[in-house]
């Protein structure tokens, strides 16, 4: 007899059987061949099925217990739905298996591509469970690539780990370490170049001769130390610190420009309070004074006046000619895009429904202008001299916004603000 291959299968009758006696596995066969035999046509004969291999190989167990004998039937069909319930209804006619009375009953027709279906579906969510695990969500993809390109952003400037702005800015941060400038960068502050530890090196000094030097150090003991050193041999400008007892490599962004904003001219540096826990245990904050004049016979004057461009950096600030009362929502708006630029020395312009219409470097502000229709607001991350504000003036700016005043400055018809009426 032809045996049904395993992968032709579509149905399984599961059966059962009682005999009043003792039987073998051969009667029970016997049977079920005999006694179905010409009961549903040549077509539907289980012998002939079988010998075509539409009905595959029948398993039997038989137990016998106490003079009787109990047993499982299976017997696969590669047959249809219809036909395979037709064959299993008719098993269900016999009434003797062997010399003894005995009862078949069909317990089910199982489908096995139902079964298998289950289990592929079980399966695939097994397997797509331990994907899911393995794959991050989009957010935390997108800040691994940026810090990854961050990263790779870091040149060497001088022999000095530095941010790719520092070379053409105007202006530079000096931070700790390689790790507080790579913090910098995954915040879009690329004119920062790490010093390497309280120890200055040449380049270092160079450096400061050239540009307008901020320092930013980690609040701690630490970090006053290295401004203390810093200042006696490089021509620092500006201090700004983390917050008390925080390193700038933990600062959120939201921390670095805030801390960064509120740097102060390094000449004030020396009347701040030390950072650390005060005699009776609670931390102390900086204390801000006013600026002072320095006298030209001072030697850190005279260095600086070897640089015309900054002198006055230390004189009391001017009051802005042209003044309005600022809406509790700009100030909002104004702030939120300040933060945004500090640190890059560019210049945001927007129109009059404060809708974004381009970012450029300050230096390329007054040829930028030009090209943008009707600009109503410009927000510069720059000190306010009288070409800026001539520039946004022209262009028939309404409003001017800057981080400070230097000097005396006039508008026609805008507005002019620093972070102070903020």
């Amino acid at each position: 007899m032809a045996k049904l291959a395993q992968t032709s299968v579509k149905y399984v009758i599961n059966g059962s059987f009682n005999a009043e006696g003792v039987v073998e596995k051969p009667d029970v066969i016997g049977a079920l061949f005999g006694q179905t035999e010409g009961l549903l046509g040549a077509e539907l004969d289980l012998r002939e099925l079988q010998r075509t291999g539409r009905i595959g190989r029948i398993e039997v167990l038989v137990t016998t217990k106490s003079g009787k004998s109990t047993g499982e039937i299976t017997i696969p069909s590669s047959l249809d739905g219809t036909e395979t319930a037709l064959i299993a209804a008719s098993l269900e006619t016999i009434d003797r298996v062997g010399p003894c009375n005995a009862k078949i009953n069909v317990r089910s027709v199982e489908d096995l591509r139902t079964v298998k279906r289950k289990y592929i579906i079980d399966r695939a969510k097994t397997l797509l469970s331990g994907l899911l695990s393995q794959v991050p969500e989009t957010s935390i993809i997108a800040e691994e690539l940026m810090q990854s390109v961050r990263s790779a952003e870091i040149i060497k400037y001088k022999g000095l780990s530095a941010g790719v702005d520092v070379p053409t800015s105007d202006n530079i941060i000096l931070c700790e370490g390689r790790a507080d400038v790579i913090t910098l960068l995954k915040h879009g502050i690329k004119n920062a170049v790490a010093v390497g530890g309280t120890s200055a090196a040449p380049e270092i000094v160079q450096i400061s001769k050239e540009k307008e030097v901020t320092v930013f150090t980690d609040g701690d003991r630490g970090g006053d130390l290295i401004i203390k050193e810093l200042k006696q041999v490089v021509d620092v400008d500006f201090v700004a610190r983390a917050p008390l007892g925080k390193e700038v490599e933990e600062l959120t962004k939201k921390e670095v420009f805030k801390a960064l904003r509120e740097k102060v001219p390094v000449d004030q540096a020396q009347f701040l309070k030390p950072l650390g826990p005060s005699s009776n245990g609670t931390a102390r904050k900086p204390i801000r004074t006013e600026r002072r004049e320095t006298s030209a016979s001072s030697p850190r004057r005279e260095t600086r006046d070897s640089r015309p461009q900054r002198t006055g950096r230390f004189e009391r600030k001017p009051s802005i000619t042209k003044k309005a009362v600022i809406s509790d929502e700009d100030k909002s708006f104004f702030k939120e895009q300040m933060n945004d630029l500090v640190g890059t020395r560019a210049a945001a312009i927007y129109d009059s429904d404060k809708q974004f219409a381009g970012r450029v470097p300050v230096k390329e502000l007054s040829t930028s202008i030009r090209q943008v229709e009707s600009p109503a607001i410009v927000v510069l991350d720059a000190e306010l001299d009288q070409d800026l504000v001539n520039i946004c003036d022209t262009a028939g700016v309404s409003a001017i916004v800057g981080t400070k005043q230097k000097g005396s400055v006039r508008a026609r018809n805008a507005n002019v603000f620093t972070l102070d009426d903020l």
